[in-house]
């Protein structure tokens, strides 16, 4: 659901990272604040509660330029994890055009794990989003910590869907830079096969891909 303006030459496109409560989408955000070069990036803007977690959203804007000066502006979104903030989950969700799901490694948080997942494609239904055509990438987080689940259960569960899936501590900043381009690789292809990006607009899947140039 990208908007475009044609005759300003650029377009906004809309990213999630969605998942439970605690499982390291803000962390993601942060640490992607830390390596993009900064004449591509804007700042990292939190809300938080008292309590340290996420109430209503993070926004991360980064840009991207084709050859031809067309302006890809990139806005990363988390979405809060507690299930009495759903209705906000739902409007942040709203006309994504990617979404990676952070996932809790932990063996105690397998159930926190499907129901956000559970929740998440209740409400891209809701919202008007295909699931089964959105661009979405799996990261599986906080694989430093004891009492994971083994990676090779990880596999065996996602294989079948085919999604890309990461394994990460994004506290450290592992896995984080790998899964942001899966997903930016995906969104541009999924926008390409839409809108023309490359044959209307100049801009390749190198132009999306090169934020992470130059990285720090």
């Amino acid at each position: 659901m990208a908007q475009f303006d044609e005759n300003g030459k650029k377009m906004v496109v809309k990213i999630v990272y969605y998942g439970p409560a605690l499982s390291g989408k803000t962390t993601n955000l942060m640490r992607l604040h830390d390596v993009v070069n900064p004449s591509r990036r804007g700042d990292l803007l939190t809300l938080e509660t008292k309590g340290d977690r996420t109430l209503f959203f993070d926004l991360l804007p980064l840009a991207a330029r084709s050859k031809s000066n067309f302006l890809a502006k990139i806005k990363l979104y988390t979405v809060p994890g507690q299930v009495a903030h759903d209705a906000t989950r739902k409007a942040v969700l709203s006309r994504a055009d990617g979404v990676v799901f952070v996932a809790d490694s932990q063996l105690t948080q397998s159930m926190s794990n499907f129901e956000s997942f559970d929740n998440l494609e209740n409400n891209a239904q809701r919202v008007g989003l295909d699931l089964d055509s959105l661009p979405l990438v799996i990261q599986y987080n906080k694989r430093d910590l004891r009492d994971i689940e083994p990676e090779d259960e990880v596999s065996a569960r996602w294989s079948p869907t085919g999604l890309p899936l990461v394994f990460a501590t994004a506290l450290k900043g592992l896995g984080v830079v790998e899964t942001f381009q899966q997903i930016l690789s995906a969104t541009y292809q999924s926008l390409d096969r839409m809108h023309g990006l490359e044959k209307n607009f100049d801009m390749a899947e190198e132009d999306f891909l090169s934020l992470l140039e130059g990285r720090r």
